[in-house]
Order: C-alpha cells, then sequence, then structure tokens
C-alpha cells in the first residue's frame, strides 16, 4: 500500500532534506519515525529536496507499507516518534500511480524578509533580516520579468545537476505586511537556489541599487555572475505542492510564517 504524508518542518537544525553520513536530516528523521509505527523499515520520497536551514510547511511525501493502519493513526503514531521540529499534519493512502516527486504539477515558495533598522532575535532563523528600506513597487515590476518559461541559468547554484535551465514560472507575487516582505514564487519546477538567487536579485532591485529592468537583463544574460547573491537560507519556505485532481492538499497553516 502506498500512502501520503503532508509535513511541517523547521530546517534550522537539520543537514537539509536528504539524508547524510553522520548529519541530521529531516529524511532519515522521518523514515525512522515511520518505521517504528510500520514495524518495518521504510523509505519515503519527497515532492522537493530542501537545503540545510530551509523551512517546509507543505512538503509532501510517500511511502510504501503493509501495514494496515487508518490516516490518522499515521499522523498520530508517527508524530510521537518526530522531534519538535518536524509535524505530519496530514496523512492518506493513495494509489499506486501517485508519486511525490513526478505527479506533481507546480511547486510553491515563499521567501521572507525582515525589512527593520534593528535585527530581531526571534527571527534570526526564520527570516532573511535586511536593514535598507526596500521598495515593493520596484520588486513588484521586476518580478514579472519572471513570469513565463525561461532559461534560468542566471538564477541556479553553479551546482545545480539538472539537465535542463528552462523552468515556467506561473507567478510570482511580492508583499509587505508591517516590516515583513515576501516573494512567493510557483513555478512547474525549481532548479538549486533558484527562488533564493530570485530573492537576492529583487533585494538588490529594492533597494534602489539596480532598475527593475535589470532583471530581464540579467534573464538573458544567462550568467549567474550578473544576478543577485544568494539570500540565505533561513528565510525560504516550501509553501505548497500541487497535484491537480490526482491530491489535494490542505491550505498550509500561514501562521507558521513571520508576517510582521
Amino acid at each position: 500500500m502506498r500512502f501520503v504524508l503532508g509535513l511541517e518542518y523547521d530546517g534550522t537544525r537539520f543537514c537539509g532534506w536528504q539524508s547524510q553520513r553522520n548529519e541530521r536530516s529531516v529524511q532519515q528523521t522521518l523514515e525512522e519515525a515511520i518505521s517504528t509505527v510500520a514495524d518495518h523499515p521504510t523509505s519515503v520520497v519527497c515532492a522537493g529536496r530542501t537545503d540545510a536551514g530551509v523551512h517546509a510547511l507543505g512538503q509532501v511525501v510517500h511511502f510504501e507499507s503493509d501495514a494496515n493502519r487508518p490516516e490518522r493513526a499515521w499522523t498520530i503514531g508517527v508524530n510521537s516518534n518526530l522531534p519538535e521540529d518536524v509535524s505530519v499534519r496530514w496523512a492518506v493512502r493513495v494509489g499506486e500511480e501517485f508519486h511525490a516527486r513526478f505527479s506533481a504539477r507546480a511547486r510553491t515558495y515563499r521567501y521572507v524578509i525582515h525589512n527593520a533598522k534593528s535585527r530581531s532575535a526571534l527571527l534570526a532563523r526564520r527570516a532573511w533580516w535586511h536593514h535598507r528600506r526596500l521598495e515593493i513597487d520596484r520588486m513588484r515590476a521586476a518580478a514579472n520579468f519572471l513570469i513565463g518559461e525561461h532559461d534560468f541559468s542566471s538564477l541556479r547554484a553553479s551546482e545545480c545537476q539538472a539537465r535542463s535551465p528552462v523552468r515556467t514560472v506561473l507567478s510570482v507575487d511580492v508583499g509587505r505586511s508591517g516590516d515583513v516582505v515576501w516573494i512567493e514564487v510557483k513555478a512547474n519546477a525549481f532548479l538549486h537556489h533558484m527562488v533564493r538567487n530570485i530573492a537576492g536579485t529583487l533585494v538588490r532591485i529594492g533597494r534602489q541599487d539596480a532598475e527593475p529592468g535589470w532583471m530581464g537583463d540579467v534573464l538573458e544574460s544567462r550568467d549567474r555572475r550578473v544576478a543577485g547573491m544568494t539570500a540565505p537560507a533561513c528565510g525560504l519556505y516550501l509553501l505548497r505542492v500541487d497535484y491537480g485532481a490526482d491530491l489535494e492538499t490542505p491550505v498550509p497553516d500561514m501562521a507558521a510564517i513571520p508576517a510582521g
């Protein structure tokens, strides 16, 4: 039988999603908890691997088990074996054709910036602190250049292993609530560090070090050295994974994200 779980986690104390020897990973932590409930070893497949320090409100995973447990038992049982910085929000049984990664139609990430003159101790690991005032209208104008199918070579990490740099961005939203600025990007798929590089580039425009049209030049260059810095991992959240009619995922609990 194949089961799907919806996860929320604080990535601060993890080396990232993927299991690594002698490191604390989300994958290994979750597999150990599921194996305890299932009473047999299990392995999980996620919708999108997250880096060290990156958080998730809507990570989706699937796993196989012959243990005939009700859906609620998977939620309660696995959570009782997880540390406080990982939580299963929901569970559902699916058909064998469903795949957490390959069945995904789109993914949405949100990047959060604490835009204030003084740093916050409470937001230190939950948002990127930037003290210079960010002009939201300039960032929104620049973000429009990202929408559609593009070669995102200039906005992916140099070590990115994706075969093609072409992705389709479905929407980009930039907003502010008090001292919190957010950048929300929805795409069919993402490249390594793509959202963090978008955030770093938009911040440069928002603080008036470059014009909004520069984003178009960045894309056209296909050169990572032309774009802005890679924003810190602490501000990035995997918000939601969309599967269309294959699986309706619940709306994430936005209260977990700094809101100004």
